[in-house]
């Protein structure tokens, strides 16, 4: 019988043994690979297209975002509204989204109802008639929605800071206006849809309680696509070409009593050897609610509600990013604490008492990502499209649990240093 006056051990995080579920690779007859995880007692999966379609790959801005945004909107057997209904029917939901070097759709349904549901998203893939006047309402909405986003001091600091980093014209820096969405035409679309989804380069991840005959499903209605891998030999080139001018401060809202903080630099992807160190020293420096950052700036001078840092983890390049709201009369004192806070870093180690506490937050995090077939199958996602090993995911673990107080500080040396930043405020 368990004395229940005596308390259980404490055991931390850093010391539970973590093991990330496996992944099951097969490829269909054209050469599409499908990662799949099996897990889960619901009755539910999720399937997630990837298409090598993101804005890197546009000639002409907000084309990719269009495109992607009308595969669901008409094929020549379906109105969008049928669409729309044969997904509702089915107790479905299917989404489509679109980032700077990839765009998606991804269906999330009962495994019950999967036959009904995969010969409508392979009819999205090759048959969607991406109609004019669906056009003319996208580019309308989408040139709403700026126009209120421009209003708000944070959307506007969120694209200036990324032009800053990688340039205006690079796909990680570019931003639309008005006139951008006004250019697309319908040739555009229809030509971005036939290169980079009717005959595009494709990656399926599946995950879920998991119909045997999945596999059998997709070859079925998509293996026989003139579709191909995801993997490319050779990639188009976009040079990054950072703003000269490190210091900006905008008016956005003469009457604005708050402003939006962003400084940056660039900084290597994970392919880099300092990148899993880094992503400790960056949670401990701004990337949790126990941080320096939220500690100093939040909970001592009362400067904003809320300040983080947290690498960009793009594909190709990167970068590493603190951002707040603060108020705008302390603005500037925000900024100065956040330079304290890097040259304090710089100065002296780490304790082991507040590196033990960054460490058993980065362990807890991972442990709440691998709860669920859904969050397994993101892990395995991020690894396969940066072209990543499961052995990165155990070398990560390992560098959370070992990194020393002594090789944070060198990093701090290396990357916080005040004159690599771009400092952006907006008000």
């Amino acid at each position: 019988m368990v004395n229940r006056t005596i308390a259980p051990p404490i055991k931390e995080p850093v010391d539970f043994s973590i093991a990330l579920p496996g992944c099951q690779k097969n490829i269909l007859s054209n050469g599409i690979e499908v990662y799949s995880v099996d897990m889960g007692s619901e009755e539910a999966l999720m399937i997630n297209w990837v298409f090598v379609a993101g804005n890197w790959y546009e000639d002409k801005k907000a084309v990719a975002a269009a495109t992607n945004f009308l595969l669901k909107n008409g094929t020549s057997k379906r109105t969008a509204f049928e669409i729309n209904e044969h997904f509702e029917y089915h107790g479905a939901y299917l989404s489509r989204s679109c980032y700077s070097e990839t765009s998606e759709i991804t269906l999330h349904c009962l495994n019950r109802h999967i036959n009904e549901l995969l010969p409508v998203v392979a009819e999205l893939v090759t048959d969607a008639v991406l109609p004019e006047e669906e056009l003319a309402i996208y580019k309308q909405n989408a040139k709403q929605r700026l126009t209120v986003s421009l209003q708000k001091c944070e959307f506007v600091a969120g694209r200036l800071i990324d032009a800053y980093l990688y340039g205006e014209e690079h796909p990680y820096g570019k931003y639309n206006n008005a006139e951008d969405y006004d250019g697309v035409s319908r040739e555009d679309v229809s030509a971005f849809y036939d290169k980079f989804y009717r005959n595009g380069r494709c990656v399926i991840f599946a995950a879920g309680k998991l119909p045997a005959n999945l596999l059998a499903d997709l070859e079925k209605h998509f293996g026989s696509l003139p579709l191909r891998t995801h993997r490319q030999d050779s990639m188009i080139v976009h040079p990054v070409q950072p703003a000269m001018q490190k210091k900006s401060h905008i008016i956005n809202d003469a009457a604005g009593v708050q402003a939006a903080i962003r400084i940056a630099r660039p900084f290597p992807n994970r392919h880099h050897p300092d990148f899993p160190k880094v992503m400790v020293l960056n949670s401990l420096f701004g990337g949790f609610f126990g941080s320096r950052l939220m500690a100093n700036i939040r909970e001592d001078k009362g400067y904003t509600y809320g300040i983080y840092s947290y690498l960009l983890n793009h594909v190709h390049d990167g970068g590493w990013m603190i951002s707040t709201e603060a108020g705008r009369d302390v603005s500037e004192a925000t900024i100065t604490e956040v330079y304290n806070e890097m040259e304090l870093l710089r100065d002296e180690p780490v304790d082991e008492e507040e590196l033990l506490m960054t460490r058993n937050y980065m362990i807890g995090t991972i442990l709440g990502d691998l709860d669920g077939p859904f969050q397994v199958i993101g892990r395995w996602k991020t690894m396969v499209l940066n072209n990543l090993d499961e052995s990165y995911f155990y070398n990560s673990l390992e560098t959370i649990r070992k990194v020393s107080a002594e090789e944070l500080q060198e990093l701090s040396k290396k990357y916080l240093n005040p004159e690599d930043f771009y400092e952006l405020v907006v008000i």
